[in-house]
């Protein structure tokens, strides 16, 4: 018997039930630390990485699209990324939708049922009638959080630039796209008008990173008593000044842009009032990043000859960088933009 025993010992190692179960529980414990520390690792997930992308998107950064073109886009508001500028697949979309709908492009008719009445006929009705549904008397002009002038409300103003007012987002695009703009550029329009390009970069842009110098008091009105409001764009609280004369004081003497442009506006100023206001911008220009656009011509330049206009903008520390064009996108219209920057600090 006790040689039995022995010959069993000698063939393996007998192991009771008391030390089965303490083994147990150390693996147990051991698996619940190795399973904690896991747990706490700081490698980004797959969920990280997609938000870190999609923020790197939301704020600018390049992103290459269809045709490996540079794409800026914005986060507005939750997932959604919305793009700065149009993109090919947004066009052939529109196209598809037309082509499906069996709509025509040169059918279209005006129809009784969609209101037929011409801008001038709205108005006589706004100034006969005090409003399309309006209050009587004496309370009549309680109701209106911005009283409105008629002519605003019917859009005259839409139609004082010589060509489609839709012509804003084109201008917009380009000079975002050209800039490699960020909601945190700051930007500065000489010559605003009614917001028709500014619209689209106060939208943009971050709160107050949009600047304006405009000297027309209706186009002012228009900005403020109707495009700001109508866009919902007050809480952007856009900088627009009324002034003239190139005199940028009110904008702040320690502000610097990453972008200047002027829309057709240089064209209708004498040379030398052009020149005064280059000499005041070129420090108000961030260094090399910054750029200043001026559309339509620089007859202010061209007309001193161009070793003279090289001369002068060195002296102002601005540089010429070369001339764009740039298609519209709804009609059968381009622009000419010339392109400076700051050569030094």
């Amino acid at each position: 018997m006790a040689l039995s025993a022995s010959r069993a010992m000698s063939k393996g190692v007998v192991v009771s039930v008391p030390v089965l179960v303490l083994s147990a529980l150390v693996a147990t414990v051991f698996l619940f630390f190795l399973l904690s520390s896991l747990s706490s690792c700081s490698c980004p997930t797959t969920s990280d990485i997609s938000a870190s992308n999609a923020r790197s998107v939301a704020i600018g950064v390049s992103e290459p699209s269809s045709g490996d073109v540079p794409l800026l886009a914005r986060k507005e508001s939750g997932n959604s990324i919305s793009p700065l500028s149009t993109r090919k697949e947004d066009v052939e979309w529109v196209k598809d939708q037309i082509r499906a709908n069996g709509l025509h492009m040169h059918d279209n008719v005006l129809r009784k049922g969609i209101n037929p009445r011409t801008r001038a006929q709205q108005l006589e009705d706004l100034r006969q009638f005090k409003g399309i549904s309006h209050y009587e008397k004496p309370e009549s002009d309680n109701h209106t959080a911005f009283p409105c002038p008629g002519e605003l409300l019917v859009e005259e103003h839409h139609s004082n630039y010589g060509e489609p007012w839709a012509g804003g987002r084109d201008v917009f695009e380009f000079l975002a796209q050209t800039t490699q703009l960020r909601p945190d550029s700051l930007v500065l329009e000489i010559g605003c008008g009614t917001l028709r390009v500014g619209l689209h970069f106060i939208r943009y842009l971050n709160t107050e990173h949009f600047h304006c110098l405009e000297r027309d008091e209706l186009s002012l009105m228009a900005a403020f008593r109707y495009e700001l409001p109508a866009q919902g764009l007050l809480p952007k609280r856009p900088l627009i000044v009324k002034g003239e004369d190139m005199d940028f004081s009110k904008f702040g003497s320690g502000t610097i842009y990453d972008l200047i442009y002027a829309s057709a506006v240089f064209l209708h100023m004498p040379d030398k009032l052009v020149w005064t206001g280059l000499e005041r911008l070129a420090s108000k220009l961030k260094p090399y990043d910054g750029r200043i656009f001026v559309s339509h011509n620089i007859k202010f330049c061209s007309r001193l000859g161009g070793e003279e206009c090289t001369k002068r903008l060195t002296s102002l520390g601005l540089e010429y960088l070369g001339k764009h064009t740039h298609d519209s996108l709804l009609f059968n219209h381009y622009e000419i933009w010339f392109e400076f920057r700051r050569s030094k600090a």
